[in-house]
């Protein structure tokens, strides 16, 4: 796998300051606000990496309010362009209207400096590469005078809002306003790994992250930054690179854009994934980076979050660190003053790719993760049936891997108690007791390698209450809710049906059920122009919406397994939805929301006594299916209690 790339700031190439053309500022989303001393430090180390840092300090008193400094290492400013930096709309970012169109930098506009040495005592130190000496001018007086400094630059800020006395009383305490400060570090140092950084305030270190190098230079930033407890509970994301194009194709993103390798895509999404057990209530740690800019966006957010719709429980929130890469050109960064905010010219191809993305990363069953040594003389059973050669050959293949009578029969016997699981009730394989018979004879011969088996989530040792399966495997014990994993079991083989019907070309809908009195509801112009725009798209989710007057929606036909729910509000939540996002998504949501359900009803219920091959066959079940770490709720489906824990519970060792 290609190591990703980093946006860096080429040290060579150096342009002039000045001051832009009154056309292009006219172009540019100006009004350059300081909320906050963080705002400030944004500002400063955005420039600073522009100038091919690989080392920024920054240095804080009173929270940022007495005092900010950032010092760097990058090129430094020539002396005769000191005065020009700290003019509006002066900017060595870009000339024209087409750097305008394709910045490549953090900054572009030109307007941070003089916005800030306007509200505060602002100076600068620098000193340009090749220069024998640097500069020091004050902002307010205009001074310029040579002193002692290595290569780069050094912008200190004092006394922030001295002269708007009126906008101190909206800054919170020193400890709030330094956190904030150190949030905008941390959002730059997780998108810059190449680059160390340093934060001091009141003379004491408070963060450092040393620069990382290396094909692992992300993952030991991710680490160093947000902690091990994110990086031991996540997994990577890599979408876009040359050994995932054929995932691409697959998905329909694949084009030819200018500039992009040949059949790769013109997107590529990259990072961690928190898994569903690590989300949080809160949605503070979702970092989402777009060419190397940190940016809030909602198209990225509802991508991350559509692809954990079916793992995670309740409202809460996961946690991701994402990196999207596209053509600068395809995307605007020139929408939000504070350039947090961006606007992509093809936002539904950019959100299928992080959807897809962070897809694939959560799809792999985590159980198969277990570090235990890998199962040598059997391997889970997808459904396959063995052929004629099959079976006189004593085993056969399943993706390349050598399958096992044991594990085929085992699976077998499952299918065979469990009619939820048949054909002709939910279009999975069925094994007739004569195929079951045969495998069965045929393995009498089969040499015994059970001792080198060592499955990721055990051996089934007995059924708790009717509910739980309790396993053995090589850290321990495991317990299984088995509702909840036989649920997910059926609802992901329902789901590769239904694609695999749409991939043939054969258009999927959802049987809908007429009202016999429609449901008339007052509707905004959206909502209106929302349902005539959607016809389709409706009518393939089942229902039917059509204008009663200008102000006015009839609801007339309703998904059969929702006609006795609430109309009016399915018909808002569907139309709010088709208005916000693309209607494939919700098509998909609703398609699935609706096996979801079938699925339920069709795993087996709590209570139900299975004998140890049935629990057996469901856990090799689960080792082969897409997300069956959590149910469709959300919930888990099994819990690892290790050794070490067990020891502790009758104190052993102590």
């Amino acid at each position: 796998m290609n190591a990703p790339t980093f946006p860096v700031a080429s040290p060579i190439s150096r342009r002039a300051i000045r001051e832009l053309p009154d056309d292009l500022i006219s172009q540019i989303a100006a009004g350059e606000v300081v909320e906050r001393p963080a705002s400030v430090v944004r500002e400063l180390v955005d420039n600073a990496l522009d100038a091919g840092a690989t080392q920024v300090t920054v240095r804080l008193l009173a929270g940022g309010v007495r005092l900010i400094s950032v010092a760097d290492d990058g090129n430094g400013i020539l002396p005769d362009e000191l005065a020009m930096a700290l003019k509006r709309h002066a900017t060595s970012k870009i000339a024209n209207l087409h750097d305008l169109e394709s910045v490549s930098t953090m900054g572009f506009r030109g307007e941070a400096l003089a916005a800030i040495n306007s509200i505060a005592a602002c100076s600068i130190l620098s000193r340009a590469t090749g220069q024998n000496s640097a500069f020091l001018l004050d902002g307010q007086t205009g001074e310029l005078r040579p002193v002692a400094r290595g290569n780069g630059t050094t912008v200190e800020v004092k006394e922030l809002f001295f002269s708007t006395p009126a906008r101190r009383k909206f800054l919170k305490t020193d400890a709030t306003e330094l956190a904030h400060c150190v949030e905008a570090v941390r959002r730059h140092a997780l998108g810059r790994p190449d680059v160390g950084f340093a934060i001091w305030h009141e003379g004491k270190l408070v963060e450092q992250w040393r620069a990382c190098t290396g094909d692992n230079a992300l993952e030991q930033r991710l680490t160093d930054v947000l902690g091990k407890d994110f990086a031991g509970q996540s997994i990577a994301v890599n979408f876009g690179s040359a050994d995932a194009r054929s995932e691409a194709q697959a998905s329909g993103l694949s084009n030819s854009q200018p500039g992009s390798r040949s059949g790769a895509p013109a997107v590529r999404v990259w990072g961690r994934a928190g898994i569903p057990d690590a989300a949080r209530s809160r949605a503070d740690q979702q970092y989402c980076y777009v060419n190397g800019r940190f940016v809030r966006d909602k198209v990225l957010a509802h991508a991350a979050r559509s692809a954990y719709e079916d793992v995670l429980h309740g409202h809460r929130q996961p946690v991701y660190a994402l990196f999207i890469e596209l053509d600068h050109a395809r995307v605007d960064v020139n929408v939000h003053p504070t350039k947090i905010e961006v606007r992509f010219r093809d936002s539904r191809e950019v959100h299928q790719a992080v959807r897809h993305a962070v897809e694939n990363a959560l799809a792999a069953p985590r159980a198969n993760q277990v570090d235990a040594v890998t199962a040598t003389s059997d391997t889970p059973w997808d459904g396959h049936l063995p052929t004629a050669s099959d079976l006189s050959s004593g085993s056969f293949f399943i993706q390349n891997r050598p399958l096992s009578l044991a594990g085929y029969v085992q699976s077998a016997i499952f299918l065979e108690a469990n009619p939820a699981l048949r054909a002709e009730d939910s279009g999975l394989p069925w094994v007739r007791p004569a195929q079951t018979s045969t495998a069965l004879a045929a393995l009498e011969g089969e040499p015994q390698q059970s001792e080198e088996i060592v499955w990721p989530l055990g051996k089934a040792l007995a059924q708790l209450q009717g509910i739980y399966i309790l396993a053995e495997n090589a850290q321990g014990l495991i317990i299984v809710d088995m509702h909840a994993a036989h649920e997910r079991i059926v609802y992901e083989r329902l789901k590769s049906q239904l694609q695999a019907t749409d991939h043939k070309g054969q258009p999927q809908t959802i049987a809908s059920q007429p009202l016999l009195i429609p449901v008339t509801f007052a509707a905004t112009a959206e909502e209106v122009a929302t349902a005539e725009a959607h016809v389709e798209a409706l009518a393939t989710l089942g229902v039917e919406i059509t204008p009663f007057s200008a102000r006015t929606l009839a609801v007339r036909a309703l998904p059969g397994s929702l006609a006795d729910g609430d109309a009016t509000e399915l018909a808002r939540s569907v139309l709010a939805e088709l208005a916000q996002h693309d209607a494939s998504t919700v098509i998909a949501r609703a398609q699935n929301e609706l096996l979801s359900t079938m699925a339920c009803h069709g795993a087996v219920r709590a209570n139900r006594r299975l004998t140890l091959e049935e629990m057996n066959a469901l856990l090799r079940q689960m080792e082969a299916t897409d997300r069956s770490d959590q149910c469709n709720h959300g919930r888990p489906t099994w819990r690892q209690v290790s050794i070490k824990e067990l020891d502790a519970l009758f104190l052993r060792g102590r």
